[in-house]
């Protein structure tokens, strides 16, 4: 007789985890560092590691699912770094091609999500830059989550590129350059960054097992919550994000204070 055991517990487990959560604080805005896919493939013994890229642009549908199942208001995920546009030209070629896919299918999802590109899009190939800017445009009248997606994202030049744009309004303004640095504070850089009008994180989720944030909205997630889990992006379940939520909701919140 076959054992069933997992499939039978972790539908149970899942249920009792969900139960758990009703009535405790969810996270209004879930980031998540989606990494692992290459080693997911390898590791699941495929010798071509798209397949692993492939799956991980699926499993980012069925979280973003979940997060609007959950009462989670705004979801960002990070797809491609500014490091990663360093990979060879055949890898970048399929991952913007699956990432446009991606992007394609969630805003196919009718008026559920709200697409958002973030990122220093000048550094994507123009194919790509045409695709993101149309899935953002059919979805500007949905009232569902809002999905940012991260692509050419780096913490330290989405900085650079919020000093720099607020620098120039002020110069177009015609503020003297001797009060510049006196109109340049928090508040101020916040409000021309990538995420500008949107809250910060209340959590931020890394798979694969490493255990740093990478440059991930640096500036955002000052006060965020940060769960790592060695789970592969491709195998993340719901089971997973249920128990990010739930050591969220035990978390006492102090802002620095």
């Amino acid at each position: 007789m076959t054992f069933r055991g997992p499939r039978i517990i972790y539908p149970l487990y899942e249920a009792r985890l969900a139960r758990r959560l009703r009535g405790l604080p969810v996270p209004k805005h879930v980031a998540i560092m989606c990494d692992g896919n290459r080693r997911w493939a390898r590791e699941s013994g495929f010798t071509d590691v798209s397949h692993g890229h492939r799956v991980g642009a699926q499993k980012l549908v069925e979280v973003v699912n979940w997060c609007d199942e959950l009462g989670v208001d705004t979801v960002t995920v990070w797809l491609l770094s500014t490091e990663n546009l360093k990979r060879s030209k055949d890898e970048i070629d399929l991952l913007c091609d699956i990432i446009g896919d991606v992007t394609d299918e969630l805003a196919r999802a009718r008026g559920r999500f709200r697409l958002h590109v973030v990122g220093h899009l000048d550094l994507l190939p123009e194919a790509l830059r045409g695709r993101l800017a149309e899935a953002e445009a059919r979805t500007a009248g949905h009232t569902g989550v809002r999905v940012n997606v991260a692509v050419g994202y780096g913490g330290h030049q989405e900085i650079v590129d919020g000093v720099q744009n607020l620098v120039r309004e002020l110069a177009d303004e015609g503020v003297p350059a001797g009060e510049l640095a006196g109109r340049i504070t928090a508040e101020a850089i916040g409000d021309h960054l990538y995420t500008s009008g949107q809250p910060d994180p209340d959590l931020v989720i890394r798979t694969s097992g490493e255990q740093r944030l990478s440059g991930f909205l640096l500036w955002q997630s000052a006060y965020s919550e940060i769960w790592f889990t060695d789970t592969y992006w491709p195998a993340f379940r719901r089971i997973d994000l249920l128990r990010a939520l739930r050591d969220y909701s035990k978390r006492h919140r102090r802002f620095g204070r």
